[in-house]
């Protein structure tokens, strides 16, 4: 037993650092941002809500911490550090590293983001994990990618330009549309969040809806948000 707690620890990891959710820490992850994910799932796991949209419940089921606390745990059970390849990334999934991991990258410490909005980054990443639906993987954003105003869609997150990378869905089923559809249901239906925390799941949500690069998919999205 004594050589597996040393081989663990030499490979990284913080020993007793589960958190109420069975999550592993790296010691490479800073002790404030354990503390702040431990917290975020908290918080998203004392949510209830009165109702919830066609494709949340498909996904998800209902407006519920308890529900969104199973989809969670039922796919993430550790969290590192990674560059994940890319200077703009947040957050990602390496499957070769395993599937149930869950990488941050520096970004994700150095922007200040809301709460919710983290949260929206955690479950997206937990989509992600899902290897009987290929990890989910993401389609290459039109170039040019703009906007109704014509403007180039960028990362609410970092501000990187999208156009011609893998940031973008072609289905409400996948990580942008899950984790689009999960803020837009908190926005609606949650009891007891406060009107800062709607405003921002609005918000975020409707940033989100722009990584959906196919018009009927997107349209499909907003009528099930406004319960046609």
């Amino acid at each position: 037993m004594k050589s597996i707690i040393k081989n663990l620890a030499v490979a990284g990891f913080t020993l007793g650092a589960l958190n109420a959710w069975g999550v592993q820490f790296d010691r490479s992850v800073p002790q404030d941002i354990q503390k702040q994910m431990s917290d975020d799932l908290q918080f998203i796991g004392q949510m209830s809500g009165n109702g919830q949209t066609k494709l949340h419940q498909e996904i998800f089921g209902t407006v519920d911490g308890s529900v969104y606390d199973k989809f969670f745990n039922s796919r993430i059970n550790s969290v590192g550090m990674n560059g994940c390849g890319n200077p703009n990334a947040v957050a990602c999934v390496i499957p070769m590293a395993g599937s149930h991991k869950m990488w941050l990258t520096s970004n994700f410490i150095r922007f200040s983001h809301p709460q919710v909005a983290r949260m929206m980054v955690v479950y997206h990443e937990s989509r992600h994990s899902e290897v009987d639906h290929g990890n989910w993987p993401h389609d290459n954003c039109p170039d040019p990618y703009l906007d109704e105003n014509g403007k180039d869609i960028a990362s609410i997150w970092t501000g990187a330009k999208v156009a011609g990378n893998p940031a973008c869905d072609s289905t409400p089923m996948g990580s942008y549309g899950s984790s689009t559809i999960m803020l837009k249901n908190i926005a609606k239906f949650c009891t007891n969040c406060s009107d800062k925390v709607k405003m921002d799941a609005n918000i975020y949500s409707d940033d989100q809806l722009n990584r959906i690069d196919v018009p009927s998919v997107k349209q499909s999205m907003k009528d099930d948000f406004d319960g046609k």
